[in-house]
């Protein structure tokens, strides 16, 4: 039976509510379409905001505590339902309390939870056996600025890289020794190393470790980093777009892909993207690996002591 009062109670900000009882937002983690935050007791929350207006959250501590602001009163207090009405309702009216203020958590699609749940457990990856071992990424770009948080480990090891679109993380591909998948449930978007200001060029990629190797090989201060993931779903043309839209002026967008046919389809899915940014001032470049199909190939034949190589316009858009 629908209960007005409940449905009310769903809709105040979580985010608030928490704040109330000690918890502080984590901007590291915290992204557009959720909000993670902590407990100085060691709790650690996600909170987002359904498509129908409620606020709902789960704990990475504990796979029982989870659900709508009622249910998140009812642990912390530990009171019946009635008692959690009472507790509740200053918060649907006006209150004389200052309370924090955030900007508005936009509402996400359900399904996203369950991704959402199981990519806050994973760690951040500032090393990795098998991305350094065997990929010949240096552990010194890992744990750079630029990559830092970009990348996590599962409980299995893999290598995750986490997709995000404007509504916030859609999933992440998954990498280790014969083995290359993608987040249960979730859907691609496009993964994004740490940007700036000042940046200048922004490079696609087929695959994370595909940006991470150019990224090795041609490294430069003033150069962000995608991956599309492989084949490209309908929506990712337009993220591409959006993409190349947010560069500063006068900027350039290379399409790095594969030396191979779908290689080369893929580098004019981006051709095409950022020609629907209506930015005249931005430059568009292809760049191949040469003589080898991907950049992780060249990264890997490449010299440990040689210098990075200087980049090569191989094809010019």
């Amino acid at each position: 039976m629908f209960d007005p009062e409940l449905e009310a109670f769903k809709r105040i900000d979580l985010r608030v509510y928490a704040a109330s009882h000690g918890y502080g937002i984590d901007a590291h983690e915290s992204w557009r379409g959720s909000a993670v935050m902590r407990h100085p007791a060691g709790d650690k929350i996600i909170i987002k905001r359904d498509s129908d207006g409620h606020y709902v959250y789960f704990s990475v501590r504990d796979d029982g505590d989870h659900g709508t602001i009622i249910d998140f009163a009812k642990r912390r207090i530990g009171a019946s339902l009635g008692v959690v009405r009472k507790e509740l309702r200053p918060w649907v009216g006006s209150s004389s309390s200052p309370v924090p203020t955030y900007p508005p958590l936009p509402k996400v699609a359900k399904d996203r939870l369950r991704v959402y749940r199981e990519f806050a457990r994973m760690q951040d990856a500032a090393t990795h056996p098998y991305l350094e071992g065997e990929r010949c990424i240096p552990g010194e770009l890992l744990c750079s600025e630029r990559f830092l948080g970009k990348i996590k480990i599962d409980d299995r090891g893999n290598a995750v890289f986490p997709h995000f679109d404007g509504e916030g993380l859609t999933g992440y591909e998954l990498k280790n020794r014969n083995f290359t998948g993608f987040a249960s449930g979730g859907t691609k978007a496009l993964w994004v190393s740490n940007t700036r200001k000042e940046d200048d060029r922004i490079v696609f990629c087929e695959s994370a470790i595909d940006a991470l190797s150019h990224a090795a090989l041609f490294l430069d201060d003033h150069t962000c980093y995608a991956s599309i993931g492989g084949k490209p779903n309908p929506v990712q043309p337009e993220l591409i777009r959006a993409a190349a839209a947010r560069m500063r002026a006068c900027s350039e967008i290379v399409a790095a892909m594969d030396a191979d046919a779908g290689g080369r389809e893929l580098v004019e899915v981006v051709r095409r993207a950022v020609a629907m940014s209506d930015r005249a001032d931005l430059h568009f470049r292809v760049d191949e690996p040469e003589r080898l199909k991907d950049w992780n190939d060249q990264l890997r034949v490449r010299p440990k002591s040689s210098l990075p190589y200087r980049p090569q316009e191989t094809l010019t858009a």
